[in-house]
């Protein structure tokens, strides 16, 4: 059985960072594509970051040079680094993988999703 688990959210002001993890199980974490999405309230779902099985990485420009995704050694792991947090990034964060495992898009279709991680970024 399939299991993404995130963690780490929080709430956090401007400026300030959060890391969220991803405990994934059930599967070969190390063939599949890894990628963050987020939703805000009234808005659709958007990619984040992602990460394909050869480390290969994809970033939103609304999060390029803030946000870094990253998987621990033993590839059980997904990381995502948020740094210079901004109101906007205020979302439920889910962790997503994917059996297409060579795609770092946020178009490929990801076919596990975690329950999500709130972020809350205000003053």
């Amino acid at each position: 059985q399939v299991q993404l688990v995130e963690s780490g959210g929080g709430s956090v002001q401007p400026g300030g960072s959060l890391r969220l993890s991803c405990a994934g199980s059930g599967f070969t974490f190390s063939t599949y594509s890894m990628a963050w999405f987020r939703q805000a309230p009234g808005a659709l779902r958007e990619g984040v970051a992602a990460i394909d099985s050869d480390g290969s990485t994809n970033y939103a420009d609304s999060v390029k040079g803030r946000f870094t995704i990253s998987q621990d050694g033993a590839k059980t792991t997904l990381y995502l680094q948020m740094d210079s947090l901004k109101p906007e990034d205020t979302a439920m964060y889910y962790c997503a993988a994917a059996r297409r495992g060579w795609s770092c898009q946020f178009s490929t279709t990801y076919n596990y999703w975690g329950q999500g991680t709130q972020v809350t970024v205000s003053a």
